[in-house]
Formats: C-alpha cells, structure tokens, sequence
C-alpha cells in the first residue's frame, strides 16, 4: 500500500461548507474508499467518512461510491463536509435555552429562530447561542464539543445572521449531516426570505448578479462586486410583494448562500434593509424632510431595532424518507408591526390626497 502524499489535492468552498478533492496518487495501490479518506485528513472520524459516502457526499470520478469501494491510481475523489469551525480550546457550555421546535424526527429537527439570537460561537459570544442551547437540548457533553467541530458536533449545516429571524435545520446524526450539507452545498434547497426594503424595486421582479466579499476598506463588512473582480459568485432572485412608495416588502429567493448575501445585494441595488444598521438601511432613503416623517420612521426604527429580515421557507429532502418537505413561518411580531406602522403611514397619506382634492 502506498501511504505517499498525494500529487495533488485541493479545496473548494461556500461560507459553510467546503469539497475536498484528492487526486490518487499514480503509485497508489487498491484501496478502501474510507480509509483513503481518513489517511488524508485524520481528523474526521472513520464513522464520519462512511456516513458521507452512503449519504452520495463523496464522489469517486464524479460518480457516488459504496462505502467498500476501493481507490485506483488517477481517480478524483471529492469529500464534502461542513467547513470546520473548532473552539480554538474555550469551553463551550451546554445551556437550556427556549427553542421554538417547528418539526423534529430521529433524523432532524427543524426550527423558527427568533431575531437577536446568535447561531454559533464567535469572538464576543461563546455563550448564549443557538450551539450551546441545542447542545444540551440534544444532551451533548462540553467535551464533546471542546474536542472536535462543534458546528458538525449539534448538525449545523448552515445559518443566518444574529439579527435576522427564522428556519433553520439541525441533523441529529452524520448521515443526516451529510446528505443535507450535500442539497445546501449544490443549491438543491428550497429557501425564501422575507424582507423590507427602502424604496420600491423597479423592475418589481427581477436578479441581483453581483460577486460578495470582504469590503476591501472595512473588512468587518461584506460588499457588492459587479465585475467579479473579488469574492464570491452570488444570485438573489427577487419580487415585489406590496409596495408601500417608501418601503416594500419583498420576496427573495437565493441562488447562492453567501454571508450577508440578501442585505449586501439589496444594497447594490439601491434599496437596503430597513434598519440595517450595517449597510446603511438605518437612515431614511426616501420620503420628506419634514420632522414630522423623521419621527414616524424613528418610531418605527424603535418598532422593529434589527434589519427587517426573515428566513420564511425552507424545503429539503428528507435524508431517510427521501420525500421532500416544506416548512413555512409566520413574519415575527416586530416585523408585522413595523409592515403595519407603514401600511397605515401610507394609508393616511392618501386619505390625506384625496381629501385636497375634495
């Protein structure tokens, strides 16, 4: 058995999840797919490994493979797996916590998260998360999860912001874990956010095209790049749903799942989210000057104090049943009231039109 490095290998990855690709060296001889693997990147468990192959996240020339599948000399074998993100050594605290469980099976649960909760672990927040409320909800030890990628350890196979609201999946075992990370990582879920913007999108229905990365200037914020000359390829598909003059609230469906992808498109495209403080949407982009105007907006600024978005649909297939579900969940109160504060602003906006003219 040739135990060489191989002649090449590489990585290719989303902002959750990355492929590692090995090409099997011309001298290697017959070998198991799994211990191939295991050989190459010791710290993923052989359970792991052979739960990704039944579950078609690892390809052998682009075909999927038995877990007693032996390597030859010149394959590409391509792993995907959710991108590590260990402790860096702090202690991670199982905590009880609320979780709003909308779905939950021996395979997955699924989740509405509610806006100003953290998902996982960062600096400045190593408790009080989503990871540390799920890992004692499923009963995970803090050993377990000092040791080894806790994002892999409680099933997360992907997320949404602090500030933004709604479903998420969680897999409670690896083979879950990788047949779900494998629809996220080529785009095969179904996901639409709910979102209110400045202004009113024209056209009202249409594609936001722009590569997303690291603002070259602020480096703790993501920016928009046309010509694709930095970042990553992303696509936000989006649709008017009401349009309110000086808001709307709109649909969005993602053809790629960058970080802040929805908040950084809508900004591109001259029509950022309400209240995101981030990327401008905390200032007024449209209406009068008048003090009057300021002080409804501050209002409700104060109505609803994050960006106003909201992760509203979420259909996958089913690891096990392979049948395909479809969740769905209600805008959250500070959202609905902030949609209301506008809807009866522009109501009395045009009470008050019709009444000049009568």
């Amino acid at each position: 058995m040739d135990t060489e490095e191989l002649l090449d290998s590489e990585n290719i990855s989303d902002d959750f999840h990355e492929q590692k690709i090995f090409r099997v060296d011309a001298n290697q001889s017959p070998l198991r797919i799994d211990k191939f693997i295991f050989d190459r990147i010791g710290e993923v468990s052989r359970n792991r490994i052979q739960e990704a192959i039944r579950a078609g996240a690892v390809l052998v020339d682009n075909q999927e493979v038995k877990p007693n599948f032996k390597v030859k000399p010149g394959q590409e074998v391509i792993l995907l797996m959710p991108r590590s993100a260990h402790t860096g050594g702090l202690r991670i605290v199982p905590q009880a916590m609320p979780i709003n469980v909308v779905y939950e099976d021996a395979d997955l649960m699924v989740i509405n998260k509610p806006p100003g909760l953290v998902v996982h672990p960062g600096v400045g927040h190593f408790k009080g998360t989503l990871v540390n409320g799920l890992a004692h909800y499923l009963n995970i030890s803090a050993e377990s999860l000092k040791s080894g990628n806790f994002q892999e350890r409680v099933g997360l196979v992907h997320r949404i912001d602090k500030n933004t609201s709604g479903l998420l999946v969680i897999a409670k075992n690896e083979y879950s874990l990788s047949h779900l990370a494998k629809q996220f990582f080529y785009h095969t879920t179904e996901r639409t956010y709910y979102a209110l913007v400045w202004g009113e999108p024209d056209p009202a229905q249409g594609t936001v095209n722009a590569h997303v990365g690291r603002d070259l200037r602020h480096r703790q914020l993501f920016a928009a790049y046309p010509e694709g000359d930095h970042g990553k390829w992303a696509v936000t598909h989006y649709e008017v749903l009401e349009p309110m003059y000086y808001v709307s609230l709109i649909k969005c469906v993602l053809e790629t799942g960058r970080t802040h992808q929805i908040r950084v498109h809508m900004k591109h495209a001259g029509h950022p989210l309400f209240n995101d403080e981030k990327y401008g949407g905390d200032e007024i982009h449209r209406g009068t000057v008048f003090s009057k105007y300021k002080t409804f907006v501050d209002h409700v600024f104060d109505l609803m104090p994050r960006h106003a978005l909201h992760a509203k649909t979420l259909g996958f297939v089913h690891p096990t049943t392979n049948k395909f579900m479809q969740f769905d969940s209600e805008i959250p109160d500070d959202m609905q009231a902030a949609l209301d504060a506008w809807r009866n602003y522009l109501d009395g906006r045009k009470s008050a039109m019709k009444g000049n003219l009568s």
